[in-house]
């Protein structure tokens, strides 16, 4: 079982879109986000599957929520560095989890 200081071990930040590319190499179709989580973390790329919920018009500018703490992970050709969080659908397709308010700082720490 986990416990809170396993919890509070994850560095969990609100972060905005700032811009969207395809992925072709992707083995399922997935954007690359570039993602602006504040002075403190910075910008930082991340792999996502959207495609079936989202346009490209739609992710940017939109706030997100990812752990800025994981190592970098290589998704083919392309250095994923933050985790994008989000939910399944009925069919395991990702839906985002973001705040719920537009005044969610980003940067934010989840707590």
């Amino acid at each position: 079982m986990a416990t809170y200081d396993d919890f509070i071990q994850l560095d969990i930040r609100v972060g905005k879109i700032i811009a969207v590319d395809d992925f072709p190499e992707a083995r399922k179709p997935a954007y690359k986000l570039t993602i602006d989580f504040g002075p403190e973390i910075g910008t930082k790329r991340s792999s996502a599957q959207l495609v079936k919920w989202y346009t490209k018009e739609e992710l940017l500018g939109k706030k997100v929520m990812g752990v800025v703490n994981f190592p970098p992970r290589q998704i083919g050709p392309f250095l994923s560095e933050v985790l994008t969080l989000g939910v399944p659908d009925g069919d395991h397709e990702c839906i985002l989890v973001v705040p719920d308010k537009s005044d969610a700082m980003v940067g934010g720490k989840l707590f």
